[in-house]
């Protein structure tokens, strides 16, 4: 059975992710691994490059790994650097470009979304949205027109939460409801599940069928468990897996993950058949095609 990593990036992408020992931000992702229940504080440091990250990645089980850049102060990941690491994955890297409307202004951000999209193939876009140098929420209306892009170009949009936002008043689920409403038709990503305001989230996703919860490494931590027994009702179309590397390690995530108590439907469209969908990577033509 494939699995789809939903939020994975490569340490080596930049020192906010890990990538130079003997930092404060090195420090920093060990402390957050820590946080959140990591067994090896440093697993990070083993994969140097692309090829790396596919050799850890078929130790974990994963399938795909979704690369969501990042373009706020202090952590600027090209969409061109990123969509070069997925050149040379294979294949199983998938890269889901990042705007930053705030640095850009309205007209050069959405150039640059639909630049990224339709000339680089980057599956998605990611907004960081609590974040920026101006924090909003999800429904601010500087955000507007770039989930317009993302509708009119059949992509999904995802949406940076978490208990990370500056300011915590920003991490505020019920903006998405706004965006879900506006835009009917667009999956919208919410990336750490909005943590720790779980009943929030899936309130919307309840309302909300193209609304995806992705909490990944929140997955696993306290009050986590709503999100599973919503996976196991209404919300098993809408659940999806991440491992948050190199915030915690690719292999105990999906370890993880499969001890959660998801039932075997939930679990599998969870797994991946839930981003085979919204992605269109094509893995349940292949798997039919196996299984024939």
């Amino acid at each position: 059975m494939p699995i789809v990593d939903m939020r994975s990036r490569p340490s080596f992408l930049h020192a906010f992710f890990g990538a130079e020992p003997n930092t404060p931000q090195y420090d920093v992702v060990k402390w957050l691994n820590k946080r959140v229940g990591s067994r090896d504080l440093e697993h990070f440091t083993r994969a140097k490059d692309p090829e790396g990250v596919v050799a850890e990645m078929d130790d974990a089980g994963i399938s795909v790994a979704v690369m969501v850049a990042r373009s706020v102060p202090g952590v600027r990941v090209s969409n061109d650097d990123l969509a070069a690491v997925a050149a040379r994955g294979s294949g199983r890297l998938v890269a889901v470009a990042s705007v930053d409307p705030i640095e850009l202004g309205r007209d050069a951000a959405v150039a640059e979304a639909t630049r990224s999209i339709k000339e680089l193939g980057m599956k998605a876009l990611n907004l960081d949205a609590g974040f920026y140098a101006e924090g909003m929420k999800a429904n601010d209306e500087r955000l507007m027109p770039l989930y317009e892009v993302c509708d009119k170009l059949g992509v999904p949009a995802f949406v940076m939460s978490g208990p990370t936002t500056p300011d915590l008043t920003l991490n505020d689920a019920f903006a998405v409801e706004t965006v879900a409403k506006t835009f009917s038709k667009l999956k919208i990503v919410c990336c750490h599940g909005f943590y720790p305001n779980v009943r929030e989230i899936v309130t919307v996703a309840f309302r909300n069928e193209n609304v995806f919860v992705s909490p990944d490494m929140y997955t696993f931590c306290p009050g986590g468990g709503g999100y599973v027994e919503a996976a196991n009702h209404f919300m098993a179309d809408q659940f999806l897996f991440g491992s948050s590397y190199p915030f915690r390690p690719m292999k105990q995530g999906v370890e993880d993950f499969k001890t959660l108590g998801l039932s075997q439907e939930a679990y599998e469209k969870a797994s991946w058949r839930n981003a085979d969908r919204i992605l269109g990577l094509g893995l349940a033509a292949e798997a039919d095609k196996k299984a024939a």
